[in-house]
């Protein structure tokens, strides 16, 4: 799988988890130069909080588009650290 944004790949992996409709890729597979983190939080009632990144490609930000869970309830601690896409960014095999 492969995460893309403005013609740039931000992601790319064999080794997602897939879970809700959302792809999360491991951290090693991460292109971290285009991402910033932000302050944003979320809090999600069986996951836990997650934070967030501005994705960042040819000159444009995306805010927001990126989120990852650094400290997930005991029983879905598989996505720990692995970070999912959204907001126009295209996830694809």
């Amino acid at each position: 799988m492969k995460a893309i944004w403005n013609g740039v790949q931000l992601a790319e992996s064999d080794d997602v988890i897939e879970l809700e409709g959302n792809v999360y890729f491991p951290p090693e597979s991460l292109d971290r130069r285009r991402l910033k983190e932000t302050r944003m939080r979320t809090l999600c009632p069986w996951k836990g909080v997650a934070r967030y990144y501005t994705v960042e490609a040819n000159g444009a930000e995306n805010p927001h588009a990126a989120w990852y869970y650094p400290r997930p309830f005991p029983w879905i601690r598989r996505i720990r650290g692995y970070v999912a896409f959204w907001s126009g960014v295209r996830v694809e095999p």
